[in-house]
C-alpha cells in the first residue's frame, strides 16, 4: 500500500515558475529512484528527470539548465522545480517512485501560457 500524492501544478505565464512536489506515504521499505515524467495532449509520455538512491541525478535535455530535481529522504518526497517555463512545457506531470515495484502519482496539470 504505497500513495502518491503530486500537488504544485497551475497555470502560470511564459518565464515563469513553479514547484511540484510528489509525497510517498505508506507500507514503504525503501525508495530507490524517483523521477518525473509528462505527457502532453496527442504526445507519448517522456522522461523530464529522475534521482536515483544515491543521488545522481538526469534530465531531458528540453528541460536542462532550467528545472531542478531533489529529494528529501525523511519525507519520502521528491520535488520539481521548473524555471523559465515554456507554452511546449505544458502537460500532465507525473511523479514515479521505485520501491520493489513502480508507483505513479495521480498527475498534476501545469499549463504555461502567454
Amino acid at each position: 500500500q504505497v500513495q502518491l500524492v503530486e500537488s504544485g501544478g497551475g497555470l502560470v505565464q511564459p518565464g515563469g515558475s513553479l514547484r511540484l512536489s510528489c509525497a510517498a506515504s505508506g507500507s514503504i521499505f525503501s525508495i530507490n529512484n524517483m523521477g518525473w515524467y509528462r505527457q502532453a495532449p496527442g504526445k507519448q509520455r517522456e522522461l523530464v528527470a529522475d534521482i536515483t538512491g544515491r543521488g545522481n541525478t538526469y534530465y531531458a535535455d528540453s528541460v536542462k539548465g532550467r528545472f531542478t530535481i531533489s529529494r528529501d529522504n525523511a519525507k519520502n518526497t521528491v520535488y520539481l522545480q521548473m524555471n523559465s517555463l515554456k507554452p511546449e512545457d505544458t502537460a500532465v506531470y507525473y511523479c514515479r517512485v521505485l520501491t520493489g515495484e513502480i508507483h505513479w502519482g495521480q498527475g498534476t496539470q501545469v499549463t504555461v501560457s502567454s
